[in-house]
Parts: structure tokens; C-alpha cells; sequence
């Protein structure tokens, strides 16, 4: 019964298994990432209270298909680190005003897709960068939230 239709091909003892990043684990690396990002551009890092610094991310990773393991030496290394699949995210920041928000927003963008592909192995085809407050330096010293 156990002919040779039957049997699994022969897998090298370090591919055998499977490899997943959760969720929260690339969000957590995308705020940091995001956090740091932001640090550079200090004009407007020190307008934003220490306690709004943090990006809020939310994230939807999809695992990678799973692959033929028949001819993974024609594979390309390229190739090989987006085998853990991609993740969609949505980054929510607070920022200082004035600054230059575009230029903020290209980093968080450039610099998370970047680290995820490096550190997780993931591909990041949708990244979205919101700003949800502008701190303003003539509102920082007094109890009002808005400018009127």
C-alpha cells in the first residue's frame, strides 16, 4: 500500500513546518518602527505631549499561500523572504503643527514597509497613513484641545 505514489517527497529537516508572524506582533513592529520614523523630524516631535507619541496601528496579515516544495532551489532568495505573506495596515498618527506633514507621512510609509519586509518577512501592498491631531505649539501650555 505504501507505494511510491503514496509517499511525501523528502523534506530537509530545516523546511518542514510553517512560520507565522500574528497580527499584533507587526503591529507592534510597525508603531515602533512608525514612533521612530517620527522622532527624526523634531519641529514637530516636540509640539505632541509624551503621552500621544505612540502610533496606533491596525493590521490584516494574510499568510502566504502554500508552496510547492519541489524545486525550491530554482527559487530566487528574493523570492523566498516574501514566503510569509502580507500584511495590510493603517497607521494613525498625531502630529505637530506646523511641520511638514507630507514629508512625515512618506517616512512612516517608506520606513514600516521597509522593516517588515526586512525583520518579518512580509510584503506590504496597502499602507495607509492618517493623521488624526495636529498639536499646535500655541496650545500645547494651555488646557484647550482646539484652537479658536
Amino acid at each position: 500500500m505504501t507505494g511510491e505514489a503514496g509517499r511525501r517527497p523528502y523534506i530537509p529537516r530545516g523546511e518542514r513546518g510553517a512560520i507565522t508572524v500574528a497580527d499584533r506582533v507587526v503591529a507592534k513592529i510597525a508603531s515602533q518602527v512608525a514612533r521612530e520614523a517620527l522622532s527624526r523630524f523634531t519641529e514637530s516631535a516636540g509640539h505632541v505631549p509624551p503621552g500621544r507619541r505612540t502610533p496606533r496601528v491596525t493590521t490584516v496579515v494574510r499568510r502566504a499561500p502554500e508552496r510547492d516544495t519541489a524545486g525550491r532551489d530554482a527559487e530566487s532568495a528574493a523570492g523566498r523572504q516574501a514566503a510569509l505573506g502580507e500584511a495590510r495596515l493603517r497607521v494613525t498618527v498625531e502630529l505637530g503643527y506646523p511641520s511638514d506633514i507630507g514629508a512625515q507621512c512618506a517616512a512612516v510609509r517608506r520606513e514600516v514597509t521597509e522593516r517588515l519586509r526586512t525583520w518579518a518577512g512580509m510584503e506590504v501592498p496597502d499602507l495607509a497613513v492618517s493623521v488624526e491631531r495636529l498639536h499646535s505649539a500655541h496650545t500645547r501650555h494651555t488646557d484647550q484641545e482646539r484652537v479658536r
